[in-house]
């Protein structure tokens, strides 16, 4: 009987999952006619989302709101849209540093002001009501930081309430009696599906509201729509969904507003293969966002079993951006084989409008159980010291005409400048540039160090890491986006 009771719900569960595939599809194949392109980059700034608020505050379909102003000043703004009973709540970039879901935020509100998608949009607008506030803590975002200006995670002052972005959201959240709330973030880009070598492109979780982790409706129904998620993800990227530890931490907001009665789906947006911008994941965000809206407008995940929570794959963080296996490495006489774990360390400039990379070794050793978005088997190459350049350089425009190819082939890795442009603060080149009177070191691989040095076999030199960039030397297409400067 208890086979054919759980036959019967996961039966529910696929047909209430499968009512929503063809809007999914359609959502995903069509995500160009709604994506907003005025914000295609992760270090958008409250000046960027400014305009596209004063269209939507022009628009009869919407009704936006000033709710609230973070420290610094900004305005925090809510945009509401339908006209049904159940409230659900949306709220991006807690954290100023965590911006592709307020990007997917637009793309959604776009939807909803076309014309398209006519019979679905007029169910979710019937039935719900959906409320956005998208950019949350604005003065993080102007820098480019998690925290804002109190130097503070908003996500973990819930209880104390101390600053007024946090006083805004709980304000937002009671006043609507928000049924759904997606709490919406970004995490590290070196998160894997446990056990796996794939990265957790998006993972979920539906936050406890005690230390217990019991599950009540609302818990529940939260849990629902995530494994309704998870399958529609599974689509476009398997394997590469995870699932947060849910300890209760009684001072964060997505445990608290579980607690307070809102259905909470905490999503989190990771990595993905050739995706520095998050743009392909910032269109999985809202497929699936939008998805998810539909089949709380339809009832449908009511059907949907919770045991199918439990089996999505927890998160780890075993990524780097670079993984080398089994590489010789000579030291003190003796030769060792060693893997190394490069991270790819993104450095803002001044305005936080862009970014540059200076490298670290982050694990060596025995890397058998870590995985890489590249990874290279150097099982019988040597690891080489990167020398410098014979010929002291003048300027940039001297560096430009050489032929870096052949230049790593000889294994220079460093070029030596008389002098330096004062506003440069990394090389443009797949070399570093060093100072006249600048001793590179030796080279002793040590967690924390920049990854720069080449890989021989057979007395060729055939490939070189230059600022934790592989370059294959059999190849014409150097891609080191920058080097460093040692002065």
């Amino acid at each position: 009987m208890k086979r054919i009771l759980l036959s019967i719900l996961s039966l529910c569960a696929f047909s209430a999952i499968g009512q929503s595939d063809n809007i999914t599809t359609q959502l995903y194949d069509t995500y160009e006619n709604y994506k907003e392109s005025t914000i295609g980059k992760r270090r958008i700034k409250r000046e960027d989302i400014q305009p596209l608020i004063n269209t939507l505050s022009a628009n009869d379909k919407f009704k936006v709101n000033t709710v609230g102003k973070s420290i610094g000043g900004k305005d925090l703004s809510l945009i509401s849209i339908g006209t049904g009973e159940t409230n659900v709540f949306l709220w991006s970039q807690m954290h100023g540093d965590e911006p592709t879901a307020t990007q997917a935020i637009f793309d959604i509100l776009n939807f909803f002001d076309s014309t398209d998608f006519k019979k679905e949009k007029e169910a979710i607008l019937a039935n719900l009501t959906v409320h956005f506030l998208p950019m949350l803590n604005p003065d993080g975002a102007e820098l480019y930081q998690r925290r804002n200006l109190l130097g503070i995670d908003i996500n973990r002052d819930a209880l104390r309430l101390q600053s007024p972005e946090s006083q805004t959201l709980k304000r937002v959240r009671d006043s609507l009696d928000a049924d759904f709330g997606f709490n919406l973030h970004d995490q590290s880009t070196y998160y894997n599906a446990e056990r796996t070598d794939k990265p957790a492109t998006i993972s979920y979780l539906a936050p406890a509201y005690n230390y217990e982790k019991d599950i009540n409706e609302t818990r529940g129904n939260a849990m629902k729509i995530i494994v309704f998620m998870n399958d529609i993800l599974q689509k476009y990227a398997p394997g590469q969904v995870g699932r947060y530890n849910d300890d209760f931490e009684p001072r964060a907001f997505g445990d608290n507003i579980q607690k307070w009665g809102t259905s909470t789906i905490l999503i989190e947006s990771g990595g993905f293969p050739e995706d520095i911008e998050k743009q392909e994941i910032r269109k999985l965000n809202y497929t699936s966002i939008l998805s998810a809206i539909y089949t709380i407008a339809q009832k449908s995940y009511e059907s949907i079993g919770i045991e199918e929570y439990e089996k999505i794959p927890e998160n780890d963080r075993k990524l780097f951006d670079l993984k080398i296996v089994g590489a010789n490495y000579e030291l003190m006489g003796s030769t060792y084989t060693i893997d190394l774990g490069i991270n790819q360390i993104e450095v803002d400039y001044p305005d936080h409008n862009s970014f540059w990379y200076s490298s670290r070794i982050l694990d060596q050793g025995d890397l058998s159980t870590y995985y890489g978005y590249e990874t290279l088997d150097a099982t019988g190459y040597t690891i080489k010291k990167a020398k410098v350049y014979p010929t002291t350089l003048h300027n940039f425009s001297e560096v430009e005409a050489l032929n870096f190819n052949d230049i790593l082939k000889q294994s220079y890795g460093y070029l030596r400048l008389s002098s330096f442009p004062a506003k440069n603060i990394n090389s443009p080149f797949p070399v570093h540039l060093i100072g006249t009177k600048f001793t590179i070191p030796e080279l002793n691989l040590m967690p924390g160090i920049n990854p720069t040095f080449f890989l021989e076999k057979d007395g060729v030199i055939a490939y070189a890491v230059i600022n934790g960039f592989l370059v294959d030397l059999e190849k014409s297409d150097i891609q080191v986006p920058n080097a460093m400067i040692f002065r």
